[in-house]
Formats: structure tokens, C-alpha cells, sequence
């Protein structure tokens, strides 16, 4: 299956290089770097890697920092028109592994049409995070659940392995959900449309190197849309009766 990695960027110049060489040791993955026109040049740094691995990474170049959602589905959608079969959401920080992504692609061939990265399942888990770090971070996935109803244990988990159908099937342009809260609402429209979801488990790092993006104003923000999310109108597969 052809498979494309997104990274979205901003000020990642102290990790980016390091990660691409990675991922492409790691398997037959093509990379699409989406920087927000960071302002630490990590924007060039991305063509130059795209002109040493002509064909396996790509750039998106966007004018302004717009959030993680924006970010991500402008990649999906650049990746859905190329033809990719399998689209991944990554950090660009290292917090995860490309060890990981054999797992999701194995989980993928066994008929998986979305998988979660779970830090909160057997074998996954967190390194080098504070203890306030861990209590929001879990407390949110639990809060999330709770008012979802949702079986999955990391709802905010940002790595995630998305079949090609359930990208068209979400509507991107629908997304409203921006920041770490479009992590929680498109899981939920897939699990509401009724494709498979499997969580795998994953050893979340914090960052060695560069500042954290996550705020107290984005968490309050996420808690806030888990109601909006909760109160829409039920996600529905196009073509598909419930």
C-alpha cells in the first residue's frame, strides 16, 4: 500500500532532518513535510531534504500558523489527490517513535481502517513527563471518553494511521475542530460511521529538543469542543444506511 507520513511544522528545525532519515529507513513511507512558515527556517531545511530524497519527501509551504487541524487536513487532502492508500498524522518532535509505524501498518493489513497510537493500553505509556503533564493528559482522554461514550482509551493521541476511505468519508471541510480537540472529533465521526478502530500500543517521549506547543488555553479549549462534539449531528458514511 502506498503510504504517506505527514509531518506538520513549526520551528522543528532542530529535529526535522534527523526524523525524515529515520522514517525513510524505517520502510517504503513518503513523507509530507506542512510548515507554517516557521520562522527558525525550518521551511528551508524541508526543501532541502525534498531535493536529497527527490519523490519521498514533499513540502507544503502555508503562509500562517493556522493550528494543528488546519494543518493536518490540508495534508490529507494533498495526500488523497496523489493516491495514497494509507495517510499517517506524526509529531515532527520525536515524541513518536518511527519504531512504532510497523505496528500500525500491520494493524492496518489486518483490516484496520484507523489506528490509534494509545498511551493508555497495555504496553503503551510516557517517558521523561512531569506528573501534572501525565494527570492532564490522561484526565483529558478520561473526560473525553466520559462524554463520548467512547470505548478508546487516548481519544487526544496524535499518531494515527488513517485508511484513504475514511478521510473521504469524514468530509474534511466539516472538521471544525482545530487544536488538540481535532484529534478527539475525528476518531469519534469514524467510530460513529462505523470503521474499524484498533489502538495499538506506543511509548509517547517528550521532546529533547524545542519548546512544547502544548497550553493550558488548549486544553480548556479541547474540554469546551468535546461538548460541541458531543451535541452534532450523529457522522454518517456516505452511501451506508445506519
Amino acid at each position: 500500500m502506498k503510504s504517506l507520513i505527514i509531518l506538520p511544522t513549526y520551528n522543528e528545525i532542530e529535529n526535522l532532518q534527523a526524523l525524515v532519515e529515520e522514517i525513510l529507513a524505517r520502510g517504503p513511507y513518503d513523507i509530507l513535510v506542512v510548515d507554517d512558515n516557521s520562522p527558525d527556517g525550518t521551511g528551508a531545511l524541508a526543501d532541502r531534504l525534498a531535493r536529497k530524497h527527490r519523490g519521498r519527501v514533499n513540502v507544503m509551504h502555508r503562509e500562517k500558523k493556522e493550528g494543528l487541524g488546519r494543518a493536518y487536513t490540508a495534508g490529507f487532502k494533498w495526500g488523497l489527490e496523489r493516491g495514497y492508500d494509507v495517510l499517517f498524522e506524526m509529531d515532527a518532535d520525536f515524541s513518536h517513535n518511527p519504531a512504532h509505524l510497523a505496528q500500525f501498518m500491520r494493524e492496518i493489513e489486518n483490516g484496520a481502517d484507523l489506528v490509534l497510537g494509545s498511551r493508555n493500553i497495555k504496553g503503551g505509556g510516557t517517558r521523561n513527563w512531569s506528573i501534572l503533564r501525565q494527570i492532564i493528559s490522561k484526565g483529558g482522554s478520561l473526560y473525553a471518553q466520559a462524554i463520548l461514550l467512547s470505548p478508546y482509551r487516548d481519544l487526544t493521541s496524535g499518531f494515527k494511521a488513517f485508511r484513504r476511505e475514511v478521510l473521504e468519508a469524514l468530509d474534511l471541510d466539516r472538521i471544525r475542530s482545530n487544536g488538540y480537540s481535532f484529534q478527539i472529533e475525528v476518531t469519534h465521526r469514524a467510530h460513529q460511521m462505523g470503521f474499524m478502530i484498533k489502538e495499538t500500543p506506543i511509548i509517547f517521549y517528550d521532546r529533547k529538543v524545542g519548546t512544547s506547543k502544548m497550553t493550558g488555553k488548549i486544553v480548556l479549549e479541547a474540554m469546551g469542543v468535546v461538548w460541541r462534539i458531543r451535541l452534532s449531528r450523529r457522522a454518517r458514511r456516505p452511501g451506508v444506511r445506519s
